[in-house]
């Protein structure tokens, strides 16, 4: 992707979300332009005007931490958007071309450990993926959960064409818009974070052609760290799930996310759980038999 794009979007979008009045600042009677000014924002992270508008200019090279700090700072970036600049700016230097393959040389495979360790969580689903979001290995109760991605050949076991190229995502997901909000927002994450990606190119511009719904979203740029929280599911075997979920970094294999999903003990959702593992139980034994 082109980084000097990717980061004049961004700072141009950061800043227009900025009210003077959250910045402290007079909001005057002629604004011409959403948000902040160039000038207002270059006085809150103590640079010169024309050194921040070479920076919205894309031109982030050579930018030290220091300044990249106090323009964070000054643009109000939450710690997924200032993890975001930091990336754009390592992309820019060309540092980031030792340490991050443009595309692996074979597809990735579990180690039979790692398959070992999914299996043996049996209360949830378990998964691993990438920041494309491709379902590389998982558990049993997962890929019943996730039985209507599988299902589908053209979704390839990706999350992001699930949500918005497969009709059954709206089913899957009550709160659709919320959930196809975060894709786009862990894709955009990662589109900074590993820029070289051929693969993550090829799938925002199948995405960004076919789904006007994801097009609308990506230019918004907006990103995330997405490492725990609470989703809302219906599950066409089982019914509706509310489950709480973790996301963990894999130190062996940077970039890839172990996630469990769980339910409250007691819970309604904790029944849910049971019955999709019976479910899933029943439907291997049938597939076997026949």
């Amino acid at each position: 992707m082109d980084n000097r794009a990717e980061a004049r979007e961004f700072l141009t979008s950061r800043r227009a979300k900025i009210t003077p009045e959250q910045a402290g600042l007079p909001s005057g009677s002629r604004r011409r332009v959403p948000g902040l000014r160039r000038s207002e924002v270059a006085a809150l992270a103590d640079v010169s005007v024309e050194y921040y508008a070479k920076l919205e200019r894309g031109n982030l090279a050579g930018a030290s931490p220091a300044v990249l700090e106090a323009v964070a700072r000054a643009l109000r970036l939450d710690d997924a958007e200032r993890a975001h600049l930091l990336n754009l700016a390592q992309a820019a230097d060309g540092s980031d071309a030792l340490t991050r393959p443009r595309r692996r040389a074979t597809p990735w495979k579990p180690h039979r450990s790692l398959q070992w360790v999914l299996d043996a969580i049996t209360a949830g689903p378990a998964f691993v993926r990438n920041g494309r979001m491709d379902l590389l290995a998982a558990n049993e109760l997962a890929r019943a959960f996730y039985t209507d991605v599988y299902a589908t050949p053209g979704n390839r076991a990706n999350l992001a064409r699930f949500q918005f190229l497969d009709p059954a995502s709206r089913r899957f997901y009550p709160d659709w818009d919320q959930a196809a909000d975060i894709a786009v927002a862990i894709l955009r994450t990662e589109a900074g974070r590993n820029p070289h990606d051929k693969d993550l190119h090829e799938l925002v511009g199948e995405l960004s052609t076919r789904s006007p719904e994801f097009r609308t979203r990506w230019g918004a740029h907006n990103v995330r760290l997405h490492g725990t929280g609470t989703k809302r599911f219906h599950h066409h075997a089982v019914g509706d799930l509310t489950l709480a979920y973790e996301g963990l970094e894999m130190a062996a294999w940077p970039g890839l996310t172990l996630t469990v999903y769980t339910a409250e003990p007691g819970s309604a959702d904790e029944e849910g759980l049971r019955l999709l593992a019976s479910w899933a139980a029943t439907q291997k034994a049938g597939a076997a038999d026949g």
